[in-house]
């Protein structure tokens, strides 16, 4: 989140207590798109918080470390407890996109959850996008951020330009203000 829209990174790590949010403007072919990023803390004691940030959600991306199995075990169930405290009103399509970080670490001499075993995952889940990235070196961060974009929108409607309606407050004559008389 932070790498996409402040193009920065930092090894000095905070754990998101509760949630935290950025917001950016992205232009996508011809549409400029405001998003608002929610970082909802990982760990489970903050899983009763969920339900205030999820509701509304246009998309929800879920982010392991390709270092750590149990983060990549951890996905179905942040899924479901998305999809649980969300209450989307079309579940089985209600867009996800999944992204695999920290590629860089160690040279890749680290990792324990292949590309393919994540992409099995994603297909299984109804064909989910999957990316691998480096929030450190920015890599495909870009490129992810533009699928969830067109994904979170993709159900909108595109949005007519607001015009607003024309009054004639003189009635089509010429009037002459001789004073207010409220």
């Amino acid at each position: 989140m932070v790498r996409f829209v402040n193009r920065k990174f930092s090894n000095q790590y905070k754990a998101t207590i509760g949630a935290d949010f950025l917001t950016k403007e992205v232009q996508i072919d011809d549409r400029i798109f405001t998003l608002q990023i929610w970082d909802t803390a990982g760990q489970e004691r903050f899983q009763s918080l969920g339900v205030a940030f999820y509701r509304g959600a246009d998309c929800c991306v879920l982010v392991n470390d390709v270092n750590v199995m149990k983060s990549f075990e951890n996905l179905n169930n942040w899924r479901e407890e998305f999809l649980i405290q969300a209450s989307p009103s079309d579940p089985d399509n209600f867009p996800f996109v999944v992204l695999g970080n920290k590629t860089d670490v160690d040279g890749g001499k680290s990792r324990v959850v292949s590309e393919k075993k994540a992409k099995a995952w994603c297909a299984s889940k109804g064909n989910i996008p999957y990316f691998e990235t480096s929030a450190k070196e920015g890599f495909n961060v870009d490129a992810a951020f533009e699928c969830i974009t067109k994904n979170a929108f993709k159900n909108e409607p595109e949005e007519e330009p607001y015009m607003p309606d024309t009054i004639d407050v003189a009635g089509g004559q010429q009037q002459r203000s001789t004073g207010c008389e409220c």
